[in-house]
């Protein structure tokens, strides 16, 4: 029966081991049924309301794509809520460039225009879609992924993330504006320091 009883609680083990990444996939889960900042003394609903989506309404489209976010960072009670917003507003002919979210899916739901979508699985498959007013895509949590306004008219798209601070890392950031070899660059990129130096200098922030 020993033998039984053992073999029994090694499996439980590695059950649990097995879905120990699921279950800490996501933001952690509080004990509270929401989180304070530790300065605040009184709370009341406007802890809970975020105004900062405001200038969306009745506003036109930018001259450049234009994020307006609602994460933690902005917006202090989505802290522990496992949830956060952002507002995207694409002029016509520009690009959310390849970029990740390392903590968090994201569900974008377009409101206007029209829309170019695509990410790329790890066994680099890319998997694209064209979306309409009303349409609903899902970037999976890590992949890089973009979207691009290619028609003649703005697009305003609004995405939900599976966290409070889902966090972005851009590809072309992160790659180039980093500081990384130019060197060690263009031999992963099987071209010359030039080359590099030349998309390095278009990244470049503009004073």
């Amino acid at each position: 029966m020993a033998p039984n009883v053992l073999s029994n609680a090694l499996l439980f083990l590695l059950l649990i081991f097995a879905t120990s990444p699921i279950a800490l996939a996501g933001d952690p889960d509080i004990t509270s049924d929401f989180i304070l900042p530790l300065n605040a003394t009184v709370v009341d609903g406007n802890f809970f309301t975020f105004t900062g989506m405001r200038t969306v309404i009745n506003s036109g489209p930018p001259s450049a794509f234009k994020v307006l976010k609602a994460s933690m960072a902005e917006f202090p009670a989505l802290n522990g809520q496992s949830i956060s917003y952002a507002v995207l507003m694409y002029p016509s002919d520009s690009v959310n460039p390849p970029h990740t979210h390392p903590r968090a899916a994201e569900l974008l739901f377009l409101v206007d225009g029209t829309l170019e979508v695509g990410f790329v699985d790890t066994a680099n498959k890319l998997y694209t879609q064209t979306l309409q007013p009303g349409d609903m895509f899902v970037f999976p949590k890590g992949l890089v992924h973009y979207q691009f306004c290619s028609s003649q008219s703005p697009a305003i798209a609004i995405s939900a993330f599976g966290s409070a601070s889902a966090g972005t890392v851009s590809v072309p950031g992160s790659v180039f504006t980093t500081g990384i070899d130019d060197t060690i660059l263009a031999k992963s990129f099987k071209t010359d320091v030039a080359t590099i130096q030349k998309i390095k200098a278009g990244l470049a922030p503009k004073n």
